[in-house]
């Protein structure tokens, strides 16, 4: 690649990379290189799906296309080397809620319905204050999600806390909302 072939959509992909790749490979169940990480992106699909927002599914097929990806994630993941096992579905969803997050939820297209739907990314962080706070008085599942620690989660346990968050009442909003309760920016 050379300057004149950099645009703004290979730019946001950079960025949005390396900001999954960090956030999804420091557990220390799970842990790769921003390189690696950006290579799962790029032979996932999810690079070529965010170059638009027209590449996002309905609002109500959303969950089943992220399950899809989450097995394309962890098939990748596998081809550079990192054992299923280690890179569970709970990895696998925090690379890819990263990525999305930063290519379309921190966007002037938030307020797009298919955006609405896109999951937060899930850590120990905000479960520990969704259960120290009660949210939506459902203590005991956030405790039964952050004693399963969310890098280990399988598909089951992933798709619980999604629903679990689906429960809350975000207004107009959309889920990312949620990250109110994430203090990990602090």
């Amino acid at each position: 690649m050379n300057i004149n072939d950099y645009t703004i959509t290979e730019h946001r992909h950079w960025y949005a990379a390396w900001a999954a790749s960090r956030a999804a490979g420091v557990s220390p169940l799970c842990r790769f290189t921003i390189s690696v990480g950006q290579r799962v992106i790029d032979k996932s699909g999810l690079k070529s799906i965010a170059s638009s927002i027209d590449n996002l599914p309905r609002p109500n097929d959303f969950d089943d296309f992220h399950k899809f990806l989450r097995k394309s994630v962890i098939d990748s993941a596998v081809e550079e080397g990192i054992s299923r096992d280690k890179f569970t579905h709970g990895v696998a969803a925090k690379l890819i809620n990263v990525y999305f997050k930063s290519i379309f939820v921190c966007s002037d297209k938030y307020n797009d319905p298919r955006v609405k739907v896109i999951h937060p990314p899930i850590d120990s962080v905000l479960l520990d204050d969704l259960y120290k706070n009660d949210v939506g008085g459902l203590r005991n599942d956030w405790k039964k999600a952050k004693d399963s620690k969310w890098s280990k989660f399988d598909s089951n346990q992933y798709e619980s806390v999604i629903s679990a968050i689906k429960t809350l009442d975000f207004g107009n909003d959309g889920l990312w909302k949620v990250e109110f309760y994430w203090k990990g920016f602090q």
